[in-house]
Formats: C-alpha cells, structure tokens, sequence
C-alpha cells in the first residue's frame, strides 16, 4: 500500500502548493481511509481478501482542478493547497453518489450479467497490463537498486525454495517478499550514507536516495485524520464531472480486480448482487474520502491482488488484520513515515511481479471458452489491443494540466470522457461486452462459456456462492433480499 500511497501524495500534492509536512498528512489521510474501507469492503462488500488503496484514475480530475487554481493569486502555497483539496473534497462527495447509485441500484449488476469468460480475459488481463508504467519504466529510474530486487525476489520466491528443506521453502513461500525487501532497502540505505548520489542528478536522487521523501522530519508522531481536517469542502460543478467520470473508472477497475482476486483466493467468480454491494459501498467509501480530505478516491488495490498469488494466501482475515497496521501508521506519523522512505524503484520491482500475475490470471479465464473459435479471437484480440492503444493514446496526449485529447466547449464533458479513455479495463469492458453481445451471441453460447458462467451469476445458482459472499453475523437473515 505504502508504494501507491506516496507515489499519489508526492505526485499531487507539490503541485497544490502543499509542503513536505501537507505531503506526510495526505498520507496519513490515504492510509487511513484504505484501512477503512478495506474493513468494510471485506465485512459488507465482496468480502473477497482484496485491500482498497488510492487510485490513479482520479488523477486527471485532480490535475485538472490544480491548473485551475495555478495562476489565481493566494496569500501562501500552503493556502493555495487548502483551497485546491477542499474543492477536491467537494467533488469527491458529488461523485461518490455515482457509484452508490450504481451500485445499489443494481445497475452495476446488470451490466456485469453481460459479462462472459470472452470478455473477462480483457478485463481482467488490462487491470494488471494497464499499470505497465508503474513496473519496468520506474524501476529503470534507479536500476541499481531496483532491477537486484528483481532478480533477488524471483531467485528467493522460487528457485531457493525448491532446494532447501520443505519447511524452509513454506517460510520463503510467504516472506520472500518482506525479507528482500529488508535486504535491498539496507543496501539503498547504505548506498545513500556513503555519498553514491550526492552528484547525480536530481530525478537521480529522488528515486535511489532513502532521505528524499522528506517525511520522517515532518510527519507528526500522532495525528488523528478527522472529518473536514482540511477546511469546508469547495464544489464546482466544472470539477465534479470529472470526478464523476474517475468514479466509473475505479468501478470497472474493481471490478476486473474483484475476478481476480476471486480466482487467485478459491471462490467463485463474483455474482451480479455482490458486485452490485461492492460497488456501491465503493461509492460510500468516497463519500467518507470526501469528508476526510483524501485527494482520490480509492479503488481495489492491483498489487495486493497479485500477493495472493505470489504467496498463496487468499485469507479475508489476513486482509482485515493488515487494516490495523495501516490504521496504526497513519495516526502514528513517524512510523508510517519511515516505511515510506522505501524507494519507489524497490516497489517498481515488486509490481513487475504483481501486475504480471494478475494479467495472466485474466488469461486462464480463456480455459472456459472454446481457444479455436476465430470469433472469439476476434473478441479478445480487438479488446486486448484497444484496451492498451486507445487509453494510451489518451494518456500520452494528456498535458501536464490535466487536458485531454478530447477538448470541446464543454469542460465537463471533456473530462470524463478523458477520464474513462484513459483506462484500459473501461475500454476494454466497453469494447468487450460491445461485440461478445452483438456478434452472433446466441448461436455461439457453447463457445463463450455460458454454460459455465451462468450459475455463478445467480444468488442461488451455485450453492459455494453463499459460502463465499453471505455477510457476516447472519446479516442475510434479516434483510430483504434486494438490499443484498
């Protein structure tokens, strides 16, 4: 979590005008609401083992409603900040109804009834494919320090383990990642003492240096995020839109992340009502963002989606235990502050990993289709490729502004459609369910896999549904049905 989550604030938050003391609160905000809305999407949403962490798909809203502050004159940078969040925090909780609206609506639901294993290989093979400049690109920053944690984890993670004792290789199974961690982060560490970047450049130094986040110095020892820490929010109709168009993005996001986390952890794929839930307690938790001042939104987080499979633990009790150790790091600053002090290229290396194995699991999906079929190729060649050409065309024409490629007289309309083009699972969802629905669908149920999709799409179609998603404490019991 900590990767994503000081990427995002060290990303956004100099350019509000914030200081190194606003970046370390930011953090403690983001952390605080991911532990949050991890325990309360494991308890009453998909209670799948899936963590719930900041995303980018809020990024071209925010960068757009930055811009629209950067040449209106305030009396400090730091003012400047505060306005720039409160506006975000209003917009956050305009768009939050979105996804509650969707979601409890059961329009998400619907939709996803749509869905075959044709168009979840896409889906779910973008979620993680989509994220490749997170991987290689930022690893390649500091290529000292992050291309041996590559090659250390996967040496450690799988080669070792299968030439020492068996209870060894259990050991290595599960804590290859935390252990190389350790060893590349002292190696970093000792790096930066002995003065190896202190004549490099300075993108150099802000991706190898262990000291550049600034953090330990201004994070507090103890701060409470608490409701509107930041002032009244700000709402904008310009920037709501935008926002609202980010809100789609992270549904479609989940979604892709919700499949596979269900294939790598053993249950069944999601049914239509438990996305539905999901996503609507998704927009319930940015409601909560928007009055706790974070400056995205949250989504399913990819990385720890790929843990389940690098590890093998697919426990939702894991999952609501490790909430406790971010709630912890985000009131006790200096704590969280000092595990932020990992070098994103050590996390660049890790995602190589992460991001690839949630990709492949969108692939094994394919096993349930007929392979042969040159429709289906069809299907998935075209929604693979768009999926990848199309946003990054959109995010490569994107200015540092926020401004799209699409740009009309209407701001609003600009944004959110630059927003949803932006992501590779929502275009490959739209171009996936598109043609899977309209070529010659009923003749070719065989071949898309129905037969084996369907039962897991009903409340009652498979009886492991309700051993995977029921809610806890015999909620089931005493709820009308169509509020589940």
């Amino acid at each position: 979590m900590l990767g994503t989550t000081v990427l995002i604030a060290s990303t956004l938050v100099p350019q509000m005008g914030g200081s190194h003391g606003d970046k370390a609160r930011v953090i403690q905000s983001l952390l605080f609401m991911s532990g949050v809305n991890t325990l309360l999407q494991t308890w009453f949403g998909s209670r799948l083992p899936v963590v719930m962490g900041g995303s980018i798909a809020f990024y071209i809203s925010v960068l757009s409603t930055i811009n629209d502050y950067t040449d209106r004159s305030f009396s400090s940078e730091h003012e400047r900040f505060t306005y720039t969040i409160r506006t975000i925090q209003g917009s956050l909780i305009v768009s939050s109804f979105v996804n509650i609206f969707l979601g409890y609506s059961k329009a998400w639901g619907n939709l996803t009834r749509f869905f075959s294993p044709i168009v979840i290989v896409p889906v779910v093979s973008m979620v993680g494919l989509g994220l490749f400049t997170r991987g290689f690109p930022q690893l390649a920053n500091c290529v000292e320090i992050g291309l041996p944690m590559l090659i250390l984890l996967v040496v450690v993670q799988q080669y070792l383990k299968r030439i020492v004792h068996p209870a060894v290789g259990h050991i290595l199974e599960r804590f290859a990642l935390l252990m190389c961690i350790g060893v590349i982060w002292a190696f970093a560490a000792i790096l930066t003492v002995a003065g190896a970047y202190n004549t490099t450049k300075e993108d150099t130094q802000l991706s190898c240096r262990t000291d550049r986040s600034y953090l330990m110095s201004s994070a507090p020892w103890i701060k409470v995020p608490y409701p509107f820490q930041w002032g009244t929010p700000i709402f904008r109709a310009s920037h709501v839109f935008g926002m609202m168009g980010a809100a789609l993005v992270s549904s479609a996001e989940s979604t892709g992340t919700f499949f596979a986390a269900a294939r790598l952890s053993g249950a069944t794929p999601p049914p239509a009502h438990v996305l539905s839930r999901s996503i609507g307690l998704q927009g319930i938790s940015m409601l909560l963002e928007g009055i706790f001042g974070s400056v995205v939104g949250t989504t399913a987080s990819v990385e720890n989606v790929g843990l389940l499979g690098l590890t093998h633990i697919g426990s939702r009790r894991v999952v609501q235990i490790s909430c406790a150790f971010m709630i912890f790091f985000s009131i006790f600053g200096k704590f969280g502050a000092f595990f932020a002090s990992i070098p994103l290229p050590i996390f660049a290396a890790i995602y190589c990993l992460l991001f690839g194995i949630v990709a492949a699991v969108g692939i094994s999906f394919i096993q349930f289709a007929n392979n042969n079929s040159i429709r289906n190729l069809y299907v998935l060649g075209l929604s693979l490729f768009l999926g990848i050409s199309v946003s990054q065309y959109f995010v490569g024409n994107t200015t540092v502004d926020g401004h799209g490629p699409v740009r009309t007289n209407a701001g609003w309309f600009n944004g959110i459609l630059n927003t949803i083009f932006s992501s590779p699972p929502t275009v490959a969802i739209i171009v996936g369910t598109l043609l899977d629905n309209t070529l010659d669908a009923k003749h070719t149920a065989n071949d898309r896999g129905i037969p084996w999709w369907v039962p897991f799409q009903n409340r009652k179609g498979d009886v492991r549904n309700d051993e995977f998603y029921s809610l806890p404490l015999r909620i089931n019991e005493y709820m009308p049905t169509r509020f589940l």
